[in-house]
């Protein structure tokens, strides 16, 4: 295994349990907003949050990110508006098990699949940076629509709950595939080639 990003940009500080309890506190928010703020999109506006979800998979690696959504889907649960929908359309355990329960169940294998590729240095280039971003995502329209599915049918699971997403997520992926390779050659222009591996 390697060193994924923000290890990578702090080495000495990256064991710190202040560090890494700072690292998941502000991954969590970014998560919450995220999933309030809309983008004008054709069919469907669009959140960035599977966007945060992959790139804190990918920039944290599985431990540290799997920490981040685990806090995040915490805060849901004890009924903190952090979800797209609410206070809308419900809170607390009651939303997380509604019909888009399977998708934040995605975030969670999407953010560990992402950081395990990611610490294996697939974020380092753009090809493996987007084939790790696919994988993702999939994970996370898998889940979500087998868990849809159960209350309104596959056929409709697909029709609701993914194919509205598709170009906005293809997008996402593009975004994550220019940004990360970018963001090594950033840490490594910080410290150094010499310090990155």
């Amino acid at each position: 295994m390697n060193t994924v990003l923000v290890s990578a940009f702090w080495p000495q500080k990256s064991q710190s349990l202040i560090f890494k309890v700072g690292f998941v506190l502000v991954g969590s928010l970014l998560l919450a907003v995220s999933s309030k703020i809309q983008v004008p999109f054709w069919p469907i506006p669009m959140t960035m949050q599977t966007f945060v979800v992959l790139v804190i998979g990918m920039a944290f690696g599985p431990g540290l990110g799997l920490a981040t959504v685990g806090l995040y889907l915490v805060e849901g649960a004890f009924g903190l508006p952090v979800f797209a929908g609410t206070p809308e359309k419900g809170l607390g355990l009651a939303y997380m098990v509604g019909p888009t329960g399977g998708y934040l169940a995605g975030f969670v294998v999407a953010t560990m699949l992402v950081g395990t590729l990611a610490a294996r240095r697939w974020d380092r280039h753009p090809m493996t940076t987007a084939a790790a971003m696919l994988v993702g995502m999939v994970a996370i329209y898998a889940l979500g629509a087998a868990w849809l599915a159960t209350f309104i049918g596959i056929e409709k699971a697909l029709q609701f709950g993914v194919v509205p997403f598709l170009l906005a997520d293809a997008l996402k992926i593009l975004l994550a595939t220019a940004l990360m390779p970018l963001a090594w050659k950033a840490v490594r222009g910080f410290r150094g080639d010499d310090h990155v591996r």
